[in-house]
């Protein structure tokens, strides 16, 4: 018999990283990476930011 395959992870839906208020307007939920600049976010730990590009990680105190 074949091993069975592990189930791809999903990822992050480009929605739910933006957050509308009340008049409509649109703000980011994450972090930019500040070496890659806007446009690249960055992920959320349980003990760091991290950006999945250029390996930069802030840890949070």
């Amino acid at each position: 018999m074949a091993a069975k395959k592990k189930a791809a992870k999903e990822s992050q839906k480009r929605s739910e990283l933006y957050s509308v208020d009340g008049q409509g307007k649109a703000t980011t939920a994450h972090r930019h990476c500040p070496r890659c600049g806007p446009g690249v976010f960055m992920g959320e730990h349980s003990d760091r930011f991290a950006c999945g590009k250029c390996g930069y990680t802030e840890f949070k105190q």
